[in-house]
């Protein structure tokens, strides 16, 4: 196992069937009417000519107007509420570990990352306690395992570029 220092807030609870549907329910939300528009165009080709970046920086300004307008009609989107709030010091692959000493060998969890990724969102997690502090992860929906891959990336390039800074 091999850790990554990263430091980032998580939810969480023994998993059951009313936390399943808010797993899927949260990966569902990257298919709002927006992002399947733009699933859409890409599979008939019709972005070939835009430019990625400004593309999703587009859609990340859409959802905005959109969050802003539930904001205003006092739309509040509900999350359960999770019985245990810790925070990661350690991140892989297919582990993590936590600050605390709170998770039981073998027993299934249901969390939620509050991922530092682009666009802003909740990361809903499966995983299942490895020892009291590391979790092995289980399932995560594709997108999200994307983004959590590429900040494990971005983290160790950003650790080796201070290691470099020190010794010169």
């Amino acid at each position: 196992m091999r850790f990554v220092d990263a430091y980032v807030p998580i939810e969480f609870d023994e998993y059951n069937e009313t936390l399943k549907e808010e797993f899927d329910k949260l990966g569902s939300e990257t298919d709002d009417p927006i992002g399947q528009f733009i699933k859409l165009a890409k599979a008939r080709g019709e972005t070939k000519e835009t430019d990625p970046i400004l593309l999703e920086l587009l859609i990340a300004l859409h959802r905005k107007v959109d969050e802003l307008t539930a904001y205003v009609k006092n739309e509040k989107k509900e999350l359960l509420p999770l019985k245990y709030k810790s925070e990661t010091n350690g991140i892989g692959f297919e582990y993590f570990r936590i600050k605390d000493k709170i998770l039981k060998k073998g027993i299934k969890y249901y969390g939620r990352f509050d991922l530092p990724v682009f666009p802003e969102r909740k990361v809903p997690v499966i995983f299942e306690g490895y020892s009291e502090d590391i979790a092995k992860i289980i399932h995560m929906h594709d997108r999200d395992i994307k983004d959590y891959n590429a900040y494990i990336t971005a983290r160790e390039r950003a650790i080796i570029r201070e290691m470099k800074a020190k010794n010169g």
